[in-house]
């Protein structure tokens, strides 16, 4: 396991963010008209389980940048981009490939959709990683929404090198760490200006917008306020994370435990207050999950449980670690299980019992258990492989770098 992975916190909140974002999808198949008022506040609150994504691109962003403030601090050369590259696809592109393939062949049969043109665009540009250009094509297909975000993810892999590249070009950044970060908050500056013009520059019409005309209404809906450099912004917030992170060296003090902990408590609260609002907690910006104070208090939370004495590790218990190694196959796979549950039994999650609660309940645990299952299987079999081939496959030439010292 690499160092990055092991750092004290990063586990937990890899398992929240896979777990709140399950919850979402769970809670979207109550029936809210039907649960009684004493179980109203909480439903409402689950619903914002969607925050889970702002976690996964800014503890992406932390994990990934440390490697490259390291070589900048200490004067060497940009890690090079050839491990970077193929661990990243060995990481992401086989379990989202599949994903996407089963994704799209249960379109047109488990829910008989016709092969149009369309569709296979979308599909196509999925595999590609450029579905999330336009809206037509935000979401790949249509038995498993969660994939839109990885295409933007993948869009942030590709800016974070070539953001640092810049850094690296700069003499003046090396081995001034405090000068670099504040380089960095320029990066992040001009990421926001950008996110601005497209919502200036690329707002759209309103025919067959909303989600009532399906995924691509939604994808509509949500765009440009979603669009890949704004999400970017989170992925560079966890970068910067990083950048302090690294500078602290092997730090402990009970004071981060402390920083931790009420970092974590005002990420709970800003999604605890966001009922009464959009559906996607639109913030500064109009960007989504509570922008920037939800983001920023994660990663407050990563830089904090990093350096922690007791809380990092009393978090990243053993169903923790857990939870987090087969995160990537319950974002992936959890709808296709959710609507496999409810083609093939249509009064699952409380459609057809007297009490939508416990025939709810009843089906998440049925549910959650097969997410689970099929996350195990397709980290065994198809993830952990892939990742141990691309880890040999960049090692081959470890003390290749990529050459922008000067």
């Amino acid at each position: 396991m690499r160092q990055e992975e092991r750092l004290a916190g990063a586990d937990f909140l890899r398992a929240a963010a896979c777990l709140l974002v399950l919850v979402h999808h769970l809670v979207l198949r109550l029936d809210m008209r039907r649960i009684p008022d004493e179980f109203a506040p909480a439903a409402h609150i689950a619903r914002f389980g969607n925050f889970g994504v702002a976690i996964f691109f800014v503890l992406s962003g932390f994990l990934l940048a440390r490697p490259f403030w390291r070589a900048l601090d200490a004067d060497g050369d940009m890690p090079s981009l050839r491990s970077y590259s193929i661990r990243r696809a060995a990481r992401i592109a086989p379990g989202f490939w599949v994903a996407a393939t089963v994704g799209f062949a249960l379109s047109l049969t488990l829910l008989a959709l016709p092969l149009t043109p369309e569709l296979a665009l979308r599909y196509v540009s999925g595999m590609l990683f450029m579905s999330q250009w336009h809206w037509r094509t935000l979401f790949p297909v249509e038995t498993d929404g969660p994939l839109w975000s990885i295409p933007f993810e993948v869009t942030s892999y590709v800016l974070l090198p070539a953001c640092f590249f810049l850094l690296f070009r700069l003499p003046v950044l090396r081995q001034r760490p405090l000068l670099a970060r504040a380089a960095w908050l320029c990066v992040i500056g001009g990421v926001l200006l950008a996110h601005a013009l497209i919502l200036t520059f690329f707002a759209l019409d309103d025919i067959g917008r909303g989600w009532q005309y399906g995924l691509q209404g939604g994808a509509k809906e949500w765009m440009p306020k979603y669009n890949p450099i704004g999400f970017f912004a989170l992925f560079a917030l966890g970068a910067l994370a990083a950048g302090i992170e690294v500078m602290l060296l092997e730090k402990r003090s009970v004071w981060f435990d402390a920083a931790a902990l009420l970092a974590l408590v005002i990420a709970a609260y800003r999604l605890v207050i966001s009922p009464g609002g959009t559906p996607e907690a639109y913030g500064w910006l109009d960007i989504p999950y509570g922008f920037p104070v939800f983001p920023l208090a994660v990663a407050t939370a990563l830089v904090s449980l990093s350096h922690s004495r007791h809380l990092g590790r009393l978090l990243d218990n053993p169903p923790v670690r857990y939870t987090a190694k087969i995160s990537f196959g319950i974002y992936i796979w959890q709808e296709v299980i959710l609507i496999l549950v409810q083609k093939l039994d249509p009064g699952s999650f409380g459609a057809s019992t007297e009490n939508v609660m416990t025939g709810w309940l009843q089906s998440c645990g049925l549910a959650a258990a097969l997410v689970f299952l099929i996350a195990t299987l397709s980290y065994y079999l198809l993830e952990r492989p892939a990742i141990h081939f691309g880890n040999r496959m960049s090692s081959r030439q470890p003390n290749r770098a990529t050459p922008f010292k000067v």
